[in-house]
C-alpha cells in the first residue's frame, strides 16, 4: 500500500522521467538543426493545410452554413490526432529497450512520452490554423467553445487510450505492426472526417455510431458550427468507450511489460 507521503515523491520522479523521455524523443525525431522541435507543430499543420487547400479546389461550393475550409480543418485535424497517436505507439518498446534498464523507467513512460508529443502537436496545429484562417475570414469563430474543447479533450483521451492499446498489442504480436497501418486507412473514410452523420441513411448512421471517434468529431463540429446541422453524438457512449479502452490497454501493457527484457 502506497502512503500519501511516498506517493507525491514517486509521482515527481515519474514526471521527471516522462519529461526526459519526451525531450529525448524530440531530439531523436527532429534533431537539433533547422527548426528542430518546431516540426512537432509544423508537420501536422502542413498536412492539414494541404488537405484544406485540396478540398477547396475540389469542391467549388460551400455547404449551407459550413465553409469547406472549416470542414476540412476540423475533420483532418481529428484524424491526425488519433491516427498519429496509435501509429507512434506501434513497436515503440523495441527502440527503447536500453532505457528500460534504468529502474525508474517503465514501459508506460515510453508510451506516454510519445503520446504527449502527438497530442501537443495536433492540438497546437489545430489551434494555430483556426486562428490564422479566422483572421483571414476563411473560418468562423467557434459557435460554442466549451463543446469544442470537450470534444477535443474526449478525442485526445480516445487517441491516447487507442495508442496504449495498439502499442501493447504490437508488443504481444508482430501481426499488429503489419496490419495496423492498413486498418487506419480503412478507418479514415469511416471516422467522420469527410462527412456529417446526418448526410448518411439511417442504416449507415447506426453503423458508424459504433465508432467512438465519430461521436468526438461530431461534437467538435457542433461546437465549431453550432446549430447549422443536426449533430449525432453520445457523450456517455464515448466516455465509456474511452474508459474501457484505457483499462484494456493498461492491462495488456502490463502483460507486455513482463515479457520485456531490457538490454
Amino acid at each position: 500500500m502506497i502512503s500519501r507521503d511516498s506517493l507525491w515523491p514517486a509521482l515527481g520522479i515519474q514526471g521527471r522521467v516522462i519529461g526526459a523521455l519526451t525531450m529525448r524523443e524530440i531530439i531523436t525525431r527532429y534533431g537539433r538543426h533547422n527548426i528542430g522541435f518546431l516540426w512537432l507543430f509544423v508537420e501536422p499543420a502542413l498536412f492539414t493545410l494541404g488537405i484544406t487547400v485540396l478540398w477547396n479546389i475540389a469542391v467549388h461550393k460551400h455547404m449551407p452554413g459550413i465553409s469547406i475550409t472549416a470542414f476540412a480543418l476540423t475533420g483532418y485535424s481529428s484524424v491526425l490526432l488519433w491516427r498519429n497517436c496509435s501509429g507512434r505507439c506501434v513497436n515503440a518498446i523495441e527502440p527503447n529497450l536500453s532505457l528500460l534498464y534504468h529502474r525508474n523507467v517503465r514501459v508506460i513512460d515510453v508510451f506516454l512520452a510519445r503520446l504527449i508529443l502527438e497530442v501537443a502537436g495536433a492540438t497546437f496545429s489545430f489551434l494555430v490554423l483556426s486562428i490564422v484562417f479566422n483572421f483571414f475570414g476563411l473560418v468562423p469563430t467557434p459557435a460554442d467553445l466549451f463543446k469544442l474543447l470537450v470534444g477535443w479533450f474526449l478525442l485526445a483521451w480516445y487517441a491516447i487510450s487507442l495508442g496504449i492499446l495498439v502499442g501493447a498489442l504490437s508488443a504481444l504480436t508482430e501481426l499488429i505492426e503489419r496490419v495496423w497501418h492498413i486498418i487506419t486507412y480503412l478507418l479514415f473514410p469511416l471516422s467522420g472526417a469527410a462527412y456529417l452523420v446526418e448526410w448518411l441513411p439511417p442504416g449507415a448512421q447506426h453503423f458508424v455510431g459504433w465508432l467512438p471517434m465519430v461521436h468526438a468529431t461530431e461534437l467538435i463540429r457542433f461546437g465549431y458550427f453550432g446549430s447549422v446541422f443536426r449533430p449525432h453524438y453520445d457523450i456517455f457512449y464515448l466516455v465509456v468507450s474511452c474508459l474501457v479502452q484505457s483499462l484494456l490497454g493498461v492491462f495488456l501493457l502490463g502483460i507486455a511489460a513482463k515479457r520485456v527484457i531490457p538490454e
